[in-house]
């Protein structure tokens, strides 16, 4: 039980893109299905998809980072000497996650505001924060993923 615990934290970002990436197929289709047969279509639809696109990019960058995919300028840090070279991706993997944690702090400042004014969403008139919400979150996971990114990179280098 614990191990499959473990597996689905391990993958989450994958099953919450999935997740948002089917609901937001399910809903562009009947949105075209129902522009094709009734000239008319869902005033909500392009505020929905707008907001699964910007979640899709912050969780899709997470797993990128746990991947170890992101693009890095290394010139300077493998011109560097060899005992030098994990000093310094360290210390950009911590500028990285100050950079991600301030946001997500941001982000969370701004959930608030959205909430405490009562703003609402042009299209379905829920509360702006709804959207938002998921937001701090997505960056303290990209920072997590970013350090589980480095730590398995730092492994593979001790194996080589």
């Amino acid at each position: 039980m614990k191990n499959l615990i473990l597996k689905i934290a391990d993958r989450l970002e994958e099953y919450v893109c999935s997740l948002i990436f089917l609901v937001m197929t399910f809903i562009g289709f009947a949105n075209v299905l129902v522009r094709y047969l009734s000239n008319y279509s869902f005033a909500a639809t392009q505020e929905i998809l707008l907001n699964g696109f910007l979640l899709l990019t912050v969780f899709g960058a997470a797993i990128a980072a746990r991947r170890g995919q992101h693009l890095a300028v290394t010139l300077f840090a493998d011109m560097l000497p060899a005992a030098l070279q994990p000093f310094v991706r360290w210390f950009s993997v911590f500028l990285g996650v100050l950079l991600l944690v301030l946001s997500a702090w941001y982000c969370g400042e701004m959930v608030m505001n959205q909430r405490a004014s009562g703003i609402v969403s042009a299209g379905l008139q829920v509360p702006s924060w709804y959207y938002s919400l998921a937001l701090p979150l997505g960056f303290l996971m990209i920072a997590v993923r970013l350090v589980q990114g480095a730590i398995i990179e730092q492994k593979e280098r001790a194996y080589v």
